[in-house]
Parts: C-alpha cells; sequence; structure tokens
C-alpha cells in the first residue's frame, strides 16, 4: 500500500461539529417568552418532548412526517423556503401549538445567541491556521450560517463556508464535497471531512477522508484535537 498524500485541508460540518443548539429547555421557554405564552410548569413538562418528538430543528429526526410534509423535509436543505416550512410545519402538527409558537421556536434557531462553539473549536481551527491547513465550513443547513460564526469568532477562521441551500447539494451528494475542495484548491485525496453524522462520511466517495466524532453536549470540549493527530 502506497503512503497517502498530507491532508491539505479540513472540511467541518457545522452542527454538533463546531458549534452546539440551546438545550430543548432553553429553546422552548424562549420560543414561548417570544409568543407570550404563560404555560404551567406541568404542561411544559409534556410539552417539550412532544415537540421534540415532532421535529425540532438541531434536534433527532422527527418520529412521524406526515405525508405532506415528506417532500419539504426530504429536501428541506435545499432552499431556506422549504427549512422553514419543514420545521414549523411539524412544530404546528402538536396538539395546542399555535402558529405563532411554531414560528418562535424556528427562529430561535437563526439567533446567533442560541449557539454555543465548542470550547476546543478555536484552538483547533487556530492552530490548523499556523500549520497553513485550509479549512471550509459544510453544512446541510437551509439558513446563513455566517452571522454565528461572526458572533462566536470563528468566522475568520474558515476559508471557505458551503452551504447546502446556497450550491444546491447536500450532504452525502459528492457535489458538495467536491465543490468544497475546489473552493479551497486542494484535491479531495488531500482533504479530511470532519463530522458527527454518516452523511459527513459521505466525503469518502470523492477520495476524501473522513473523521466522525459523535456530537458532544453544549459547552463539553467535543474531542477535536485528533484532528490535529491527523494531520
Amino acid at each position: 500500500m502506497g503512503v497517502r498524500p498530507a491532508i491539505e485541508a479540513v472540511l467541518f460540518d457545522y452542527h454538533g461539529t463546531v458549534m452546539q443548539v440551546e438545550t430543548g429547555e432553553d429553546w422552548l421557554r424562549g420560543g414561548l417568552r417570544t409568543a407570550g405564552i404563560d404555560l404551567p410548569e406541568a404542561d411544559f413538562d409534556r410539552l417539550l418532548p412532544t415537540l421534540i418528538a415532532a421535529g425540532r430543528a438541531g434536534g433527532p429526526a422527527p418520529v412521524r412526517i406526515p405525508a405532506e410534509l415528506a417532500r419539504a423535509f426530504a429536501e428541506r436543505d435545499l432552499t431556506m423556503e422549504q427549512h422553514r416550512t419543514a420545521y414549523t410545519s411539524l412544530l404546528s402538527t402538536v396538539d395546542g401549538v399555535p402558529a405563532e409558537l411554531a414560528t418562535a421556536l424556528y427562529e430561535r434557531l437563526l439567533d446567533p445567541a442560541t449557539w454555543t462553539p465548542y470550547p476546543d473549536a478555536a484552538p483547533v481551527l487556530t492552530e490548523l491556521r499556523r500549520r497553513v491547513i485550509r479549512t471550509a465550513l459544510v453544512s446541510n443547513i437551509g439558513f446563513d450560517l455566517r452571522p454565528m460564526l461572526a458572533a462566536a469568532d470563528l468566522a475568520e477562521l474558515f476559508d471557505e463556508v458551503v452551504l447546502s441551500y446556497e450550491v444546491g447539494a447536500d450532504k452525502p451528494n459528492p457535489k458538495i464535497f467536491r465543490l468544497a475542495c475546489d473552493r479551497l484548491g486542494v484535491e479531495p485525496e488531500r482533504a479530511l471531512m470532519v463530522g458527527d453524522h454518516p452523511a459527513d462520511g459521505g466525503a469518502v466517495s470523492v477520495g476524501c477522508r473522513a473523521l466522525l466524532l459523535p456530537a458532544s453536549p453544549v459547552g463539553e470540549v467535543h474531542g477535536l484535537d485528533a484532528v490535529l493527530a491527523l494531520t
């Protein structure tokens, strides 16, 4: 077996890899506050798991997707409109959830204050920059993540930002990985994709190497030092 070429670029997934969204409790309390809804604590405790099961962006996959929402959900990361429609509609399937609450909950995602970078993200990205290894954020998403990166002082640590809704392809489609490598000016064989989901591992289809780290809770060190060991 020949020696594999050195890594010249690292592609990072966003959610669960570089940053983590707020807890479910903070999400629902914030949405209720914005919608002007007072909810007894017992009702809050019943509603939260039901909403998460219905489909929280950044949460586990919905337990059930109504047939009329199947296409919007499957293609949610390809346009801003489908992303918003998919998640607000899923939340609205929960009994007693008015449209204003579904909208408020969705828009929590768009607020940079609801996202927290993993503590080891900036140090690892900074070290990669010191080593002159190029970096890209590659995310399946239906809204702009640049404000979140700027608020977390991470924007200047990425050479490129490749978002599925902007490029018309989502992971594991090979197109998005090839595009990220092209923008960085590196051959896929010299790139490493870092993520938390099997879709991120799709990068191997174009010749990239892949490192998958299960998502860590908000505020915890994520184990991104493993990236440095591979570069």
